[in-house]
């Protein structure tokens, strides 16, 4: 859809940068706020999966820079839940989210404005 919009020349690239990332940031922390309502619900010690535990231990463990990641389909959306489940702080794991998201869209408007799409 972003590429879409940027071949009509409708909008600013700055713009659809913009818009792009915030959406994008906004989900990621959509699924952050369910892990984190997951956590209250199901607590990580009460989960008898031990690969959903070390899943959870290992978001802990590296914190909210793993959220760079968020933007990699697949696995961005259940890395922004484990997170939230974690306990990665909200302040940080948006900061990290965004940053993430934007850089992608980064390259995206880039890529297109450098090869003339």
């Amino acid at each position: 859809m972003l590429l879409w919009h940027l071949q009509q020349s409708n909008h600013a690239p700055q713009t659809l940068w913009l818009t792009a990332t915030l959406g994008n940031t906004l989900g990621g922390l959509s699924s952050w706020l369910i892990g984190w309502w997951l956590a209250k619900r199901f607590p990580r010690k009460g989960l008898k999966d031990q690969r959903q535990r070390q899943a959870l231990e290992r978001i802990g463990r590296y914190g909210s820079p793993a959220l760079l990641l968020s933007w990699l389909p697949v696995v961005g959306d259940p890395l922004c839940l484990a997170a939230g489940w974690s306990g990665v702080r909200l302040i940080p794991a948006s900061l990290f989210i965004g940053i993430g998201k934007g850089l992608r869209y980064a390259v995206l408007v880039g890529a297109f404005g450098a090869f003339g799409f």
